[in-house]
């Protein structure tokens, strides 16, 4: 969650053209293409990470490979519109990096980026849900929106909760308590997957995983890449960071550009820091009157 309970850095907007012309009759968008050419992104104490070649068509399930400190985490920022790019060329979705990063902001949405998109240990998972909902009904500037009564209004996001909670593979009875079970009660797992939930409210083209097969198990690790693998084919392009990437996805391959000395992980945090600081402010802002409305 962006700051304290958000399930993405910035709400997917269906009034954004980028989300209309690629939604189907159901209001599910359609997923975004991701290519790069030389990609590098340089931080204050050096490159994070360069040279990254990414061919990948929509609905697909990308997997960033790489160890700690290998810059994963950036490339992952800015495929998603998180970061500037330094060098090379890219697009998602059919649009360009850096020259059109609101836009691909705005068709994506982070799950699991600490530091960027934590959740709020002390609330609860419907908690969590309720304020995403209302986050992404706030964006939701179309005059179909705005026509829509209370009634109608809550139907949608209990409708929107529901197909992500599915899609997330989070049964929410399986809980100790149920939806009123606070995060810091799940298991890493379960936390994964209400993070991926949160993401999913806004039915972005395109969701980006950190640490997606940190501290699981193997029958953990399994489940997941099975989850993520059905997101990416009911259509949403799927960009998962990992240390071993699963057999069937596209693989993009992150390594120390200098490997003599102990700079490449120090750049990634920092860099990786300074870029989240802004998005969680903005966001956090966007929550507080998201809680007000």
């Amino acid at each position: 969650m962006d700051g304290p309970a958000s399930g993405a850095t910035s709400p997917d907007n269906p009034a954004n053209p980028a989300n209309a012309a690629d939604a189907d009759e159901h209001g599910a968008a359609a997923g975004a293409s991701v290519a790069a050419t030389g990609f590098g992104l340089k931080g204050p104490r050096g490159w994070a990470f360069r040279g990254v070649d990414v061919d990948a068509a929509a609905g697909s399930l990308v997997a960033v490979e790489g160890p700690s400190g290998s810059g994963r985490t950036c490339l992952l920022l800015a495929l998603t519109g998180r970061m500037k790019p330094s060098e090379g060329t890219a697009r998602v979705g059919g649009m360009r990096l850096p020259k059109q990063l609101t836009a691909v902001r705005r068709m994506s949405a982070l799950a699991h980026v600490p530091g960027v998109t934590e959740l709020d240990p002390a609330l609860t998972v419907a908690e969590h849900l309720r304020e995403q909902a209302l986050l992404q009904r706030r964006f939701d500037g179309t005059l179909r929106g705005l026509l829509r009564t209370p009634a109608e209004r809550r139907a949608e996001a209990s409708l929107r909760i529901d197909a992500a909670l599915a899609a997330a593979g989070l049964d929410t009875e399986t809980l100790p308590k149920g939806s009123r079970t606070s995060v810091r009660d799940l298991e890493r797992l379960e936390a994964l997957r209400l993070s991926l939930a949160l993401a999913l409210i806004g039915r972005p083209r395109l969701i980006g995983v950190d640490d997606t097969d940190l501290k699981l198990a193997d029958v953990e690790r399994a489940e997941i890449w099975a989850q993520l693998r059905a997101v990416a084919g009911s259509g949403t392009t799927v960009v998962a960071v990992c240390s071993e990437a699963p057999a069937g996805a596209v693989v993009v391959s992150t390594a120390p550009v200098n490997t003599t000395n102990d700079t490449a992980n120090d750049t990634t945090n920092d860099t990786a820091d300074e870029s989240a600081d802004g998005t969680v402010k903005e966001t956090a802002d966007a929550l507080a009157e998201a809680r007000r409305a």
